[in-house]
């Protein structure tokens, strides 16, 4: 585990690439842009997607996925839409029992299927774990405290990733389960969304942690519906993502809701982004899978009504808060 592949040059993929430096590694990043590619070989800073830090040495970019043929490991980092087409690109260059680290949230448009199942079609022959957990990019690449999930069903592999990627201040938690980690790494971004209406549109701190606590409950039950166990997005990769990415400006789910609480269209809400909003293309997603498995998700039903048009933000607040009144665990 001495070379490590980053496929993905934005800024959670810039961010992994460092840990991976500092931990010890030769870490070959591959961009799909070339002036990222440009950026990260001469000036050390991926200027376009994390400005302002600069990235150890041993981080080399490439736009040829060639250049990952002989890697010891992969993180898989492009935005979750785009997962398919980038691991069928790489498929020609990963040799058999590859472990490939899953490092995005959310699930598939269309197929409603979460990144490993993507992987599973695309690298049937690549070993699958996934990273998820509380985490900005500009702090983890800045060497700020982490934790997240590394979850994998061959303990073997879990500890071998986790001692590629560990340094003292980015800690892996190891974990068995990859669906639950994977769902609540993908419904955690449009309860995030879900926040930041509440507080665009001023709604109160009380409002606030009721919605985290509510959409929580909500996580949980798709989450176990799919097959994962309760704890497990109990712990780093469900709950812990959830009050990061609810709290924080800096999320980028919650700063679309936090424009569309304010008054602003989806379309100005996401002008001039040049990072992905994972929630904005799961939402729907979510909703379909949610109705397929008959799991209660009103949060992410409103959610995605929201973001498809279907109900504005006000008819969707008193939609929720004129629901029935429920046992608490239900």
């Amino acid at each position: 585990m001495n070379k490590a592949g980053v496929i993905g040059g934005g800024a959670w993929g810039t961010a992994l690439a460092q840990v991976c430096a500092r931990a010890g590694r030769e870490v070959v990043l591959w961009a799909r842009e070339p002036d990222v590619v440009e950026s990260v070989n001469a000036r050390r800073e991926n200027a376009t997607f994390l400005a302002g830090v600069t990235l150890d040495p041993a981080v080399r970019a490439t736009g040829d996925y060639a250049e990952l043929a002989d890697v010891d490991f992969v993180l898989a980092v492009p935005p979750a839409q785009h997962m398919r087409s980038t691991l069928t690109a790489f498929a020609p260059h990963a040799r058999d029992g590859l472990p490939v680290l899953l490092c995005s949230k959310g699930i598939e448009q269309g197929s409603l299927k979460l990144m490993t199942e993507v992987l599973a079609e695309t690298i049937p022959q690549a070993r699958a774990a996934v990273l998820s957990g509380p985490s900005f990019a500009g702090e983890v690449a800045r060497g700020l405290p982490t934790a997240v999930t590394l979850a994998c069903p061959e303990q073997g592999c879990a500890e071998s990733l986790a001692e590629a990627i560990a340094t003292p201040t980015f800690r892996p938690y190891f974990a068995s389960d990859m669906v639950g980690a994977e769902a609540g790494g993908a419904v955690k971004n449009v309860l995030a969304i879900a926040c930041g209406i509440v507080e665009g549109r001023g709604l109160g701190r009380s409002a606030h942690a009721a919605l985290i606590t509510r959409g929580f409950a909500e996580l949980t039950r798709l989450a176990v519906a799919l097959g994962a166990k309760a704890e497990t997005v109990a712990g780093l990769c469900g709950l812990g993502d959830l009050v990061l990415t609810c709290s924080s400006p800096q999320s980028r789910n919650m700063s679309v809701g936090l424009a569309l609480g304010g008054g602003q269209s989806l379309q100005e809400a996401l002008a001039g982004k040049l990072t992905v909003a994972e929630g904005v293309a799961s939402a729907p997603a979510v909703r379909q899978l949610a109705r397929k498995l008959a799991v209660e998700t009103p949060i992410c039903e409103a959610v995605a009504a929201i973001l498809a048009g279907e109900a504005d933000v006000d008819t969707a607040i008193r939609g929720l808060l004129s629901r029935p009144l429920k046992d608490e665990q239900d």
